[in-house]
């Protein structure tokens, strides 16, 4: 029997820890700038280190996404992405590893929980990130998910008061989504003081590991949060590398040469913590 995507996503962090590391989740956003080039980024997340994936589902007004990825998703609509041909890269590298579709509320509210849920299940999503319907907002969506062995996954921010902080830890499938700083998404030049506590609150009260998202843009920045939290989440400056790039091949070569050096950076980073 195949593995659920809740064991799926666990099994890629204990691998992870057991490397002596934090887990490794680049994100891209699906479609841009067409999809031929993002079928070739995905599989260079694939191949150079990537533990576990954020596909990005381009939608007309993404809220919680800065000026890059807001940029990205556009363009991926532009050029004719959309939701069915966006799972089509989910499902071209998820029997490799876990991925997590990011989407919006309205195209999950517009299928349908059980369509939703059906759809990721078919292109073997291992569960979803939907920023803007937090729990108790519409439970039915995670109840689909949930039944068919998908992970619904919970954000905390900075922001997130200390009941609801406490229920999103300890009601955690798959992992607990840890916004490092408020605001959106976007490359930041230093990560708040105050995280450490956040993500040990996270930590302290949840089955399930803590990942960072939001503001990380360098293998030095990964490997500091890596040092604190079970997996660390990029994606303003992998999105960045594709927009720059001249070309499709400079493109993986870019996003490949980051991930590589980025996990040697959270392998390096999470043994100098040890060693203190």
């Amino acid at each position: 029997m195949a593995e659920r995507g809740v064991e799926r996503i666990a099994a890629a962090f204990e691998r992870a820890a057991a490397e002596g590391r934090a887990a490794l989740m680049p994100y891209m956003m699906a479609g841009f700038p067409d999809l031929e080039t993002s079928a070739a980024v995905i599989d260079a997340y694939a191949d150079t280190g990537a533990d576990l994936i954020e596909l990005g589902i381009p939608y007309s007004d993404p809220l919680a996404d800065g000026p890059i990825i807001h940029t990205a998703g556009t363009a991926a609509l532009q050029a004719g992405t959309t939701f069915t041909s966006a799972l089509a890269l989910c499902e071209r590298v998820s029997h490799r590893l876990p991925v997590l579709p990011m989407v919006y509320a309205n195209v999950v509210l517009t299928l349908g929980p059980d369509r939703f849920a059906a759809a990721l299940e078919n292109a073997g999503a291992a569960g979803a990130i939907i920023p803007d319907l937090p729990p108790g907002e519409d439970d039915a969506v995670a109840a689909a998910l949930t039944e068919r062995g998908l992970a619904p996954i919970g954000f905390v921010s900075p922001t997130t008061s200390r009941e609801r902080l406490l229920a999103t830890a300890a009601g955690a499938v798959g992992f607990t989504y840890v916004v490092s700083l408020t605001g959106v998404t976007g490359e930041r030049t230093e990560l708040p003081p105050e995280l450490g506590e956040l993500v040990a609150a996270v930590r302290e009260n949840s089955p399930a590991p803590a990942a960072v998202g939001f503001g990380i843009g360098t293998p030095e920045q990964a490997a500091d949060v890596g040092r604190i939290a079970d997996g660390v989440i990029i994606g303003s400056r992998l999105v960045r590398l594709v927009a720059d790039a001249p070309s499709r091949d400079a493109a993986v070569d870019a996003v490949g040469e980051f991930l590589a050096d980025t996990r040697v950076a959270l392998a390096a980073g999470r043994d100098a913590a040890e060693a203190l």
